[in-house]
């Protein structure tokens, strides 16, 4: 099963929200809001003050600030603004401190602000938010909100994608020292230092009612249009479709006989750098070796076992079941242009 194409080429400016359902303004007045940045994000000590400053210049009123080091005082600062029915909190940091946010966040009436400050930035991508802070404070003041989908990896809330194979090592070398020293240039380092290890791995998926067994490089599960700092899990991948959108690439060498052999590494990285040269605009999903799914739910078995990375954290190993909570969070997004 492969997904129809609809080819976006990169754009730079402003991003088309990956949204079916247009922004709209809320009839009621959520009240004050409640600022929480993680400064151990890639920007995040930097940007506090200027987040904070530049929101009551628009007219946010904040009743509590917090700059975070630590992820655990994060969730229960969030946890403890939710429970007390503050309906505006806005978090800064990256997309894994977002996901961890919306842990918190979700089946209550609170709307999510989003301040890009990390490494890849992908829910920000999606929602056309942009990479700007201040930019950025002007979507939360204008007012303007969307219902977006909640991936669940066993339970587990992610924004943008989770991911099996090359995708988890390569987030486990994005150190924090790799984020802070290289920036935007961090992924590519990883993924370079991560090929050399690169090896094939066997899974069954059940995706709704259709079953499939493969070979393959990588497994990517997604609910957003983004992942990976800018690669495109399937073109048309919306952040409000109610689906799941899963691409796999294929291992050539497995079908060759030469698993295991330097002429099947070097088989492999062929096709995933092929692969990669197509993922900013979607077409990797027309490439032979990839495989395109959409499912509202996902299980998914492994041999070897394999780790599973959720927005760049690793959140547990297969097996595991992947599903959507459909419009399960509301969102500060730009004005419909």
């Amino acid at each position: 099963m492969r997904a129809q194409i609809r080819v976006r080429p990169e754009r730079g400016g402003t991003l088309e929200p990956a949204l079916i359902k247009p922004p709209r303004r809320p009839d009621l007045d959520d009240g004050p809001a409640v600022l929480v940045v993680n400064t151990r994000s890639r920007s995040g000590r930097e940007a506090f003050e200027t987040a904070r400053d530049a929101l009551a210049e628009r007219g946010v009123a904040i009743t509590e600030c917090h700059a975070l080091s630590r992820a655990e005082r994060l969730d229960a600062v969030v946890e403890r603004m939710a429970e007390l029915g503050t309906r505006r909190i806005i978090v800064g940091g990256g997309d894994g401190t977002l996901s961890r946010a919306v842990g918190r966040l979700l089946g209550r009436d609170v709307t999510l602000g989003v301040l890009p400050l990390g490494t890849g930035n992908d829910f920000a991508r999606s929602l056309g938010i942009p990479p700007d802070i201040e930019a950025a404070c002007d979507v939360i003041a204008q007012g303007y909100t969307a219902r977006v989908d909640v991936g669940l990896a066993n339970g587990r809330p992610f924004l943008n994608a989770a991911s099996l194979g090359l995708a988890t090592g390569i987030a486990r070398r994005l150190t924090k020292r790799l984020k802070q020293r290289a920036g935007k240039l961090a992924y590519p380092v990883a993924a370079a230092a991560e090929v050399k290890d690169l090896k094939p791995f066997h899974i069954r998926l059940k995706a709704d009612d259709h079953e499939l067994s493969l070979d393959v490089l990588q497994l990517v599960v997604g609910n957003g249009l983004y992942h990976g700092a800018g690669n495109m899990v399937a073109p048309d991948a919306r952040l409000d479709d109610r689906r799941l959108n899963i691409y796999a690439i294929a291992a050539p060498s497995s079908a060759s006989g030469l698993e295991g052999t330097g002429l099947g590494q070097l088989q492999d990285i062929a096709t995933l750098v092929r692969v990669a040269l197509s993922l900013r605009t979607g077409e990797h999903v027309a490439h032979p070796a990839v495989t395109s799914l959409r499912a509202a739910r996902l299980y998914v078995e492994s041999d070897p076992v394999q780790e599973v990375n959720a927005d760049g954290e690793l959140v547990g190993r297969t097996p595991m079941r992947f599903e959507v909570a459909p419009a399960a969070l509301r969102v500060y997004a730009p004005a419909p242009s």
